[in-house]
């Protein structure tokens, strides 16, 4: 990513930007909470994104060339655009980790600034956040479908761009991956770089035997063989067992072998039976082929002898599922009360679907474990400073009758301040750091709330006192 991507917003956050000045209330102090509404083809999501987006944060500015171009647009104040030029945001922003596991209409990102300033970061914060967290949502779920296999990521391709395929990368090593085929990705990253050859390599031979053997001895011992070129199970498999009892004879350990089409449940039972008939018992399987979480799962079902899955395009375009569904919302004002004094006033958007109401004010976010188990119990979303004693009654959000009650628990804060008074006060983990965190936190969460279909619900709970002031503001705004 560019240092400086300033303009990579909407026009209507800089119309408003405009707006704010030219009223003279683009001081005012105003709370965003960036969260991402449920839908039913995520009931979770694993936060990434966080590190480039505070890459883009601490680079805003607007250039001479940028200013210039606006002005020319001929819609903006000239007062406006000489305050562009000495432009830094200078305001607070909490996050979650990255690698955290985070569920629908939780504020995983909270931004307190001036409001012309916390306006511009919607588009760009969203564009961020939403991809990388869909990708390392997607790559949780293949994952999860794998039953502990390894999943690679072999998306670069069919990535909808460069950008998207680099990050997708990125997103898909949080989610769990083990490697990747993108070897700019593995560069920029520092993750395990995996790959065997094509169908291109075999075709460029006379034969396959050939071209296999002329790959075992440029790779003698890394030799994985893509034996689906012609036939998998009359010439690959044979052609490829030939080609490791020379390697073997010389001293040199085969890799395995690869199957890119076909019925991947059935080939790879036969070419399992194969390899272990000529003494290739360690020989691995990897299966590629349009892959997704559903496929895993159905091949994990049906015995397939598969030890690794190469997927891509179905992960890194987030097949199924068009997008996370992040937003951007108003959470708090800067008014004067009756006294004149000047108050965060908690602001809600309404909407006749529960779904796309928001929850007020600046708020905290916990996650509560079972003291015992360490599993993870349910999310507590709560008004800023609000306690939280023992024993704790969780409520459900909507329907309050239904409660819980915890003595014993482990309580941990979710939000960790990233920038104050425009300053970054977050030290960035390595992504490695990242990585291990993500598979700790997955493994915290019962398989019942991470199944693909029909998932347990989570229980994501609004303390009282937040419900009760979402009321309050619901009563006051039906009497204006």
């Amino acid at each position: 990513m560019q240092k400086n991507i300033t303009l990579l917003t909407d026009l209507y956050q800089l119309t408003m930007m405009n707006g704010y000045f030219v009223s003279s209330s683009h001081n005012t102090m105003a709370v965003f909470d960036l969260f991402f509404r449920a839908k039913a083809e995520i009931n979770y999501g694993i936060m990434a994104g966080l590190e480039q987006a505070i890459d883009y944060i601490k680079n805003l500015s607007f250039t001479k060339d940028d200013i210039k171009y606006l002005k020319n647009l001929k819609i903006f104040d000239e007062n406006f655009l000489q305050y562009l030029n000495d432009f830094k945001f200078s305001g607070d922003v909490w996050a979650v980790a990255e690698g955290d596991v985070v569920f629908p209409n939780e504020p995983i990102l909270i931004v307190k600034a001036p409001i012309i300033e916390a306006q511009l970061l919607e588009t760009a914060l969203l564009n961020i956040i939403n991809h990388q967290t869909l990708i390392a949502t997607k790559a949780s779920k293949m994952v999860q479908a794998s039953k502990g296999k390894e999943v690679i990521e072999y998306g670069l391709r069919r990535a909808l761009g460069p950008d998207s395929g680099i990050y997708g990368t990125r997103a898909s090593m949080i989610g769990g991956c083990t490697a990747t085929s993108n070897v700019l990705g593995g560069k920029l990253f520092d993750v395990a770089v995996k790959g065997t050859h094509g169908h291109s390599w075999v075709l460029s031979y006379p034969s396959e035997l050939e071209a296999f053997k002329e790959f075992a001895k440029v790779y003698p011992d890394s030799c994985l063989l893509l034996v689906d070129t012609y036939d998998t199970l009359n010439s690959g498999v044979p052609n490829a067992i030939t080609v490791f009892n020379e390697l073997k004879a010389k001293g040199h350990k085969p890799l395995g072998i690869r199957l890119d089409s076909g019925d991947l449940a059935y080939l790879s039972k036969m070419a399992r039976t194969m390899l272990d008939e000529a003494g290739f018992n360690d020989a691995i399987i990897i299966a590629s082929n349009d892959i997704d979480e559903y496929l895993i799962s159905e091949l994990e079902m049906q015995g397939a002898k598969i030890d690794i899955y190469g997927v891509g395009t179905k992960l890194v375009t987030a097949s199924n599922i068009s997008s996370l569904g992040g937003v951007y919302k108003l959470t708090a004002i800067e008014r004067k009360d009756k006294s004149g004094k000047k108050i965060l006033e908690p602001v809600m958007k309404f909407s006749d679907s529960e779904n796309k109401s928001t929850n007020p004010a600046f708020k905290n976010l916990y996650r509560i474990y079972d003291i015992k188990d360490g599993k993870a119990k349910a999310d507590l979303i709560t008004l800023d400073g609000e306690e939280i004693s023992k024993p704790l009654t969780l409520t459900h959000p909507i329907e309050r009758w239904k409660t819980t009650t915890l003595e014993d628990f482990i309580i941990r804060p979710m939000l960790n301040q990233i920038f104050k008074n425009g300053k970054l006060v977050y030290k960035v983990p390595p992504l490695s750091q990242t990585i291990a965190f993500s598979k700790k936190e997955q493994n915290k969460f019962w398989d019942e709330y991470k199944r693909l279909t029909r998932p347990h619900l989570y229980k994501v709970n609004l303390s009282d006192g937040l419900y009760k002031l979402k009321n309050e503001i619901q009563i006051r705004q039906k009497r204006l």
